[in-house]
């Protein structure tokens, strides 16, 4: 395998963040995020398209805010990132709630106009008896499933996701009796790159569609395949939308209903905008028979995915002094006490490891791990180990470095604590 380059930061502007924000930071770039913004805006579409962003993938302000400034709406996971999202300035009918826990304040969101996507019987019946004779989104598991893995697979008869297809009669009967209008249906089935897979998957949501005679908009979710890796294949928006557009054209001249697309990508988006910075701490070796170990003062405290699904990153040693350095092969891991703290599984599973070949290592040296914009600053074993959650930084299109997440203090971390009156 080919080592892996620096995607759109330099050398230069690496060791820039480890002098003026310390490691481990993450670095987001603000050129990849409006482009990626803009190719999503401009999915192919029958009549009408709205694409919201899956804050979960990265909940910062600062990525929120580039993303309403582009036009994009918000999908929300929960209460709390409704209130991220209001906070950041979106207004809150640009903002969809899709929540496994239903909110405790529901009514407050709903009031403020937050639009609310029903994922189960309970969570509607909930709604109706809030605001009888409303419109309301329901969330449909379509009885199919086609995440990565297991882990990621979030529909089928294995995934909790949104009512199962096989209810929709009480679904209609919930809906009648607090009058509900049932105008917009979701599924989320996560497609990867196929087309043909992406057509199959709007043909079984437009199946369940035309059962629901007042549905006017239907979200096919997210689920958009991204190439870290060189070895991987991203999906096409143009050619994915293009198919799914002749979907809808077949539905309206079948159904006489025009019906607006939403799409929610959250990783297609981010991931590759996002690199993640930190240091060569140690190199450790195991024997002529054993590995060669880079540790780094990071890990699974920034980026759980290496440990939770195997995946893959791009990792490059950026040497503190420019010069030329042979190749040598590594297991990277992080700084928590944790055997499952590595940074190199094999491919798919993380009980096994796959050195790569890296640039020679030595202590002090930066090491960047691209594709960190999704999933990773928001979704990692903080503050494992009491480690403190890093910092955040944003590069302009002007190519300045700013600080958009402080780094947190031990201070910060115990604050909460109540162990004083405790005892």
């Amino acid at each position: 395998m080919l080592m892996e380059k620096l995607r759109f930061l330099n050398e230069k502007q690496v060791l820039a963040v480890c002098r003026e924000f310390g490691t481990p930071a993450f670095v987001y770039d603000q050129a990849t995020l409006e482009r990626r913004a803009s190719e999503v805006l401009a999915f192919p579409n029958a009549f009408g398209l709205t694409a919201r962003y899956a804050m979960k993938a990265s909940p910062n302000a600062a990525i929120i805010r580039t993303f309403n400034r582009m036009g994009l709406h918000i999908d929300a996971s929960s209460a709390y990132e409704v209130e991220r999202a209001l906070r950041a300035g979106v207004p809150p009918e640009h903002i969809q709630l899709t929540a496994q826990e239903l909110p405790g304040n529901l009514q407050e969101i709903v009031d403020r106009g937050v639009c609310f996507n029903a994922c189960s019987l309970h969570q509607l019946r909930v709604f109706g008896q809030y605001y009888p004779g409303r419109d309301v989104s329901v969330r449909i598991n379509p009885g199919l499933g086609s995440g990565h893995s297991n882990r990621t697979n979030v529909g089928g008869p294995s995934a909790s996701f949104g009512i199962w297809h096989e209810h929709l009669d009480q679904v209609f009967a919930v809906a009648q009796e607090f009058g509900l209008h049932i105008t917009g249906m979701h599924t989320h089935i996560g497609s990867g790159t196929d087309p043909d897979i992406w057509v199959y998957c709007a043909q079984l949501s437009l199946g369940i569609a035309a059962r629901m005679p007042e549905v006017t908009r239907l979200s096919l979710g997210g689920g958009f395949k991204v190439a870290r890796m060189q070895n991987e294949v991203s999906a096409d928006f143009q050619t994915i939308g293009e198919k799914i557009k002749t979907e809808f054209e077949s539905f309206a001249h079948q159904h006489g209903r025009k019906l607006h697309l939403e799409v929610e990508p959250g990783t297609y988006l981010v991931a590759n905008a996002g690199a993640l910075v930190c240091r060569v701490m140690d190199i450790v070796d195991t024997g002529e028979k054993g590995y060669t170990f880079i540790k780094v003062d990071s890990g699974m405290t920034e980026i759980l995915r290496p440990s939770l699904y195997g995946a893959q990153h791009p990792i490059i040693v950026v040497p503190q002094v420019r010069e030329r350095r042979k190749s040598a092969k590594y297991l990277v891991v992080g700084h928590c006490c944790e055997s499952g703290d590595i940074l190199t599984p094999k491919p798919g599973n993380p009980e096994q490891l796959k050195p790569r070949v890296l640039k020679e290592a030595r202590i002090g040296d930066a090491l960047v791990i691209e594709g960190a914009g999704a999933y990773c600053a928001a979704m990692s074993s903080k503050n494992y180990n009491s480690f403190p959650e890093c910092g955040e930084v944003l590069l302009t299109h002007a190519g300045k470095l700013v600080l958009v997440r402080r780094r947190q203090t031990l201070d910060q971390v115990l604050q909460n604590e109540c162990s004083e009156e405790a005892v």
